[in-house]
């Protein structure tokens, strides 16, 4: 997951900067994505759906009134929610994109997530223990991020 900004009232230009951001983004991080999904607003033209065929993206659109179409991103904007919007007072737009950073950076490399057997996105899957004693002797600690909002733990090996 990635945040490339927020904004009050963003236009079509906005859109098709974040659009070459994402891009940009996508090129450093080697990506060999293939289709971007989004949904059918009107500030995304037909110059951002051409600027990211010229990357070799396809874009595909989500159907009207489908919401399970993308339930990806809908579900990420519901742990974003739960987890630190909905405890979180925000001040201002760069207190918010601070926030929202500083959870992307705990969803893509901390977080445990279910369907990577407890392990997070960037990180390699967990080694499983087998013994039971390893079990009863772990040494778990705990780091708050945004203020104790947000908790981020580690085995210390």
């Amino acid at each position: 997951m990635r945040i490339l900004g927020a904004g009050a009232h963003p236009t079509e230009d906005w859109i098709a900067q974040l659009g070459r951001i994402l891009l940009m983004d996508l090129q450093d991080a080697g990506s060999g994505a293939g289709f971007l999904i989004r949904d059918r607003d009107s500030k995304f033209t037909a110059a951002f759906d051409a600027l990211m065929s010229d990357a070799a993206l396809k874009v595909v659109t989500t159907g009207i009134r489908i919401p399970r179409m993308n339930s990806l991103i809908e579900r990420w904007i519901q742990t974003c929610r739960r987890e630190l919007l909905d405890r979180t007072l925000i001040w201002n737009q760069s207190h918010l994109l601070h926030a929202l950073r500083e959870f992307e950076d705990l969803y893509n490399g901390h977080r445990p997530h279910r369907t990577l057997k407890q392990a997070a996105p960037f990180n390699p899957l967990p080694e499983p223990f087998h013994v039971p004693a390893q079990v009863r002797h772990l040494d778990i600690h705990r780091r708050d991020r945004l203020s104790g909002t947000l908790h981020e733990y580690q085995h210390a090996a």
